[in-house]
Parts: structure tokens; sequence; C-alpha cells
């Protein structure tokens, strides 16, 4: 007898056995467990939605009374208890929490910008994005990105401060000429110049060996530089070609392009010569590893600094698909500490969420 056979002695129904059941019953449990999770997603994106768009209501609500009113002393803060006393039960509600609803719909006039693609983000996700920049289109650029790789609030304001934006499709690359558009295009979007290894603690004397060991040991930051899509396959990469042993330094496969990645790292500035090499490994890939349903294999070679119109010239006598970028410790435009300071941190957001009365009232704004 097995012991889900036994009696029950808790008062509880057995839980019935797995013996017996038609073999198609896994399938069916995958896909009603699939259904579930779908719809708590689901369920999910539409309370932050609501909740975004209620947010932008309130603000745009404040806004419109002070513009019409003028501003008045402390209203928000009598505001604030007041929804509190009415609705004693209601979260969001400190002083704060109101003026950033304020500034949200000030940022925002257009409602259906807002209906669109912002209302896809977290409340602590749109603050990032409010508090850290000024200029809307990049906001929603932001927003966008966000959006298509899950990013956390706080994903999003590294990526801010380091200035994704401006890096981001811009390696130096031949990929249109040796690429169709639709991949050509969708593999420049996945390249960045320069790449920003801020995690990293080396010196201006660092080989690329410790390059190469720093970031694989710390391979989850690395893979959130390179973007989405990028899958770890391994370090010193073992080639074995026509009876002689090379080894690439760092490959990985890209989900979306259905290709490899042979990365190359160097720690100095970048010369024509190194693509010979990098030209090399991508063959042996395409030939020893790539699967036949495989595309071609793509190569990167990260420099510690590179002449663009070198790097340019020197890809012209390449007809597999390569890119060139520089790498660095640092970004040296970081925002200014006064502003990437402003940002509240999550349990502060969250405690206003959760018990306006928790939260001190904020005096940065005192005139309401």
């Amino acid at each position: 007898m097995s012991a889900n056979d036994l009696p029950d002695r808790t008062g509880f129904p057995p839980t019935p056995s797995h013996v017996g059941l038609p073999g198609w019953y896994p399938e069916l449990l995958d896909s009603v467990a699939g259904r579930i999770t779908a719809g708590r997603q689901r369920a999910t994106g539409a309370v932050n939605r609501e909740l975004v768009l209620s947010y932008w209501a309130i603000g745009r609500d404040i806004l419109d009374r002070q513009e019409q009113e003028g501003y008045g002393t402390r209203v928000i803060d009598r505001l604030s208890a007041d929804l509190k006393g009415r609705f004693p039960d209601a979260k969001g509600f400190s002083p704060r929490n109101l003026k950033y609803m304020r500034k949200f719909a000030e940022a925002w006039p257009d409602p259906a910008v807002v209906q669109g693609t912002l209302a896809q983000l977290p409340w602590w996700s749109q603050i990032a994005l409010m508090e850290k920049l000024h200029d809307p289109e990049q906001r929603l650029w932001y927003a966008a990105e966000a959006i298509e790789a899950g990013w956390s609030r706080d994903i999003l304001a590294l990526q801010i401060d380091l200035k994704l934006h401006d890096r981001k499709g811009r390696a130096i690359t031949n990929f249109a000429g040796t690429m169709p558009p639709a991949d050509s295009d969708m593999a420049q979007q996945a390249t960045k110049d320069p790449y920003v290894f801020d995690f990293l603690d080396l010196t201006e004397r660092s080989r690329e060996r410790e390059l190469e060991t720093g970031l694989v040991e710390h391979v989850g930051k690395f893979l959130l530089e390179l973007g989405q899509g990028f899958a770890f396959v391994g370090r010193q990469v073992r080639l074995e070609v026509d009876g002689e042993e090379f080894y690439c330094d760092l490959l990985f496969y890209h989900l979306k392009l259905r290709r490899y990645v042979v990365i190359e790292l160097k720690a100095v500035k970048f010369e024509p010569g190194f693509l010979g090499q990098l030209g090399m490994y991508m063959a042996a890939v395409d030939d020893l590893l790539a699967h036949p349903t495989d595309e071609p294999t793509i190569g990167l070679m990260l420099c510690k600094g590179k002449n663009d119109v070198v790097a340019e010239w020197a890809l012209r006598g390449y007809s597999s698909p390569i890119g060139v970028s520089d790498w660095t410790t640092a970004i040296s435009t970081a925002l200014p500490d006064d502003l990437a300071s402003s940002l509240p941190s999550i349990e502060e957001i969250e405690a206003e969420l959760s018990d306006p009365s928790s939260s001190q009232t904020d005096n940065s704004d005192t005139t309401d």
C-alpha cells in the first residue's frame, strides 16, 4: 500500500495518487499552470495600470486647482491629512507622494502618453524617470527600454546614470554590409560604445586576463551590461583547428539573433591586426560549435580606446560581422551628486504607499 492510499488522520482529503493517470496529464498540468501564471501577470499589470492612471488624475486635479486659484500654504500637507481621515485604510497619500503625483501630471500633460507606455511601469520607476531625467524624449526612451527588458527601478536608475541612451547601438561595425537588414539592425542595437564595467576594480596596468577574470566573476553584471538576449557559454573556450589549439576569451550565444558571439578583450588601444585573430575564432566557432540552423557568428572586439576612422577602415576588409567598441570602468559624464542622490529608496516609497502616517512630511517643497 502506498503512502497516498493510507487513511488520512488529519480530517483533510488525501492527495490523489499520480498512479494510473493518463500520459497527457503532465501536459495538462503545465497548460493550466501557465494560464494561472499569465492570469496573475495580467491582473498585476491591470492593478498597476489603474494605480498609475489614478495617480496621474489626482496630480492633474491638484495642478489644475493650483493653476486656477494660485498656490496656497501647505495645501498638500492638509490634503494628505484629510484624505487619511476620510479614507483610514487608504495607502499612498503621504505629502511627498502627492507632490510626486502633481509632478507626474505636470511632466506628462498628454493623457494618451500616460495611458500608453507609462502605464506599464510601476510607480517607483515613474519616480526614477522624473527625478533623474528632465527631457521627455529621454524619459520615454528609458521607459520603453525598461518595459522591454523588465528592469527593476534600481536597474533603471543605474542605466540612466550610465548614460545608456548615449551608448546603445554605437559600436563601429560592418553589420550593415554583412548581415540581412533585419538582423543587422537588431545586432547593431545589441552593441554599446563604450561598454562600462564599473563593477571591476582594475588599474591602468591591468592585463586582458585580469579583465576577463573580473568579468566572469561578475558574469551577472556583465550580462546586464551586454543587454537582453545574451547567454554566457564559456571563458577560454577551446577550439581545435587541424591539430592546433586556440582559446577565445569569451563566448556567448544571442537568443534573438540565433548566433554565437565571440568577444575578445584588449587592455590596449585598438589595432587593425587584432581582427585577424578574432576572424579565425569566429570561423572556428561556425564550423566546430554552431548548429546547422544557427546564423553566422558575430565578433565583438572590446579595446581600451580606439580611433573610430581606423576601426571603420579595418572592418572594410572583412565579410564576417564584426563590431569594435571601447570599454571603460566609469562614465565621466555621470549625473551630479545632488541629482543622483535625490532618488528616494524603494523602502521609503513602499513605506509611504503602505501607511501614509509612517512618513514624515517632505519639507523640500514648502510652498504648494
